[in-house]
């Protein structure tokens, strides 16, 4: 890619410059216009291009603050070389209705690459496709945990991408997951593309929570420096273990009732444990929730009521400790 050209939808940055890109992706039946607000940081001096991305889902807000946050403290309007594009908001219909989809159902991360003509979730994902990502060579995208479910603070990234594991370690949270791709994600599009992609999880949808915000907030500025953009003399270096899992499972609901948590999101589980119960509301019956495996909770449902199925403990297995 070329570091004198750089446009976005007919747009040119030169080095140096700084803007915001209105990428239009569509109407509501109001005739509202969506547009998707792209800010463009350019240093004088040649460098890398990174995403940096937030609210794909519309309802995981503590993303979408990481990434304003940042916005709002200048954080990026100095870089020393390369490109930034940041895009605190891309599912603006699911931001202003509390909800993860588009209209339609659709899930935007279930889209991609997306289509001009399609629906509202594949129209967002193609103008990503088209406008935004053939530039760049590195994306941070900044989740919650969906619906009801808690994710402890932890870092995704595609199973043998060692130029995204390496940036994983140096982000350090407690928690890094190797996983694969699923159909039609961003991360499937990013890995078809050759580009290295980290998703930061983090909370519960719709609930912000402080820790989860700073450990990202963090973790951003320990990558943005690592990849030459920004000097963050005062930036704590991160003071936990690190664990990196490779394999995950869901522990589900047996029983529908009421569901109470023993063990939450964090914690180091044991096979045998009981992890909480579900209750049958007229009081006649109570069901142990016990975990099958030795590892770690990665991720917890909040929900009150829980049917048969439903998952209740996201666990990590299969474990290396990173120093």
């Amino acid at each position: 890619m070329s570091e004198q050209k750089f446009i976005i939808d007919k747009k040119e940055f030169l080095p140096g410059q700084s803007g915001v890109v209105k990428l239009s992706v569509g109407n509501l039946p109001s005739d509202t216009k969506i547009n998707i607000l792209a800010h463009i940081f350019r240093a004088v001096t040649p460098g890398p291009t990174t995403l940096i991305l937030a609210g794909v889902h519309g309802d995981e807000i503590n993303g979408i603050e990481i990434v304003r946050r940042l916005l709002m403290h200048h954080r990026f309007n100095n870089i020393q070389a390369g490109n930034l594009i940041v895009i605190p908001l891309l599912n603006i219909y699911g931001f202003i209705t509390f909800n993860r989809y588009v209209p339609d159902g659709k899930d935007v991360n279930r889209s991609f690459p997306g289509t001009s003509i399609g629906s509202l979730a594949s129209r967002i994902a193609r103008s990503l496709t088209k406008h935004i990502l053939p530039l760049v060579d590195y994306i941070f995208d900044f989740h919650t945990g969906g619906d009801s479910r808690y994710n402890y603070p932890q870092i995704r990234y595609t199973r043998n991408d060692t130029r995204a594991f390496d940036l994983a370690k140096v982000f350090s949270p407690p928690f890094i997951i190797e996983s694969g791709v699923i159909s039609k994600s961003l991360r499937k599009t990013a890995k078809e593309m050759n580009i290295p992609m980290l998703i930061y999880e983090g909370g519960e949808s719709v609930r912000l929570n402080n820790s989860v915000i700073s450990q990202g907030y963090n973790g951003i500025l320990r990558c943005l420096t690592y990849l030459g953009y920004i000097e963050e003399q005062n930036l704590m270096e991160a003071n936990h273990k690190i664990l990196l899992f490779k394999k995950t499972t869901w522990l589900r609901a047996s029983f529908s009732g009421i569901f109470l948590w023993s063990q939450k999101s964090g914690a180091k589980i044991y096979k045998g444990e009981k992890l909480g119960s579900i209750n049958d509301p007229n009081g006649q019956k109570s069901i142990s929730v016990i975990t099958k495996k030795d590892g770690y909770l990665i991720g917890h449902n909040n929900a009150s009521v829980v049917n048969q199925g439903d998952a209740l403990f996201h666990i990590g297995y299969d474990i290396d400790e990173i120093l």
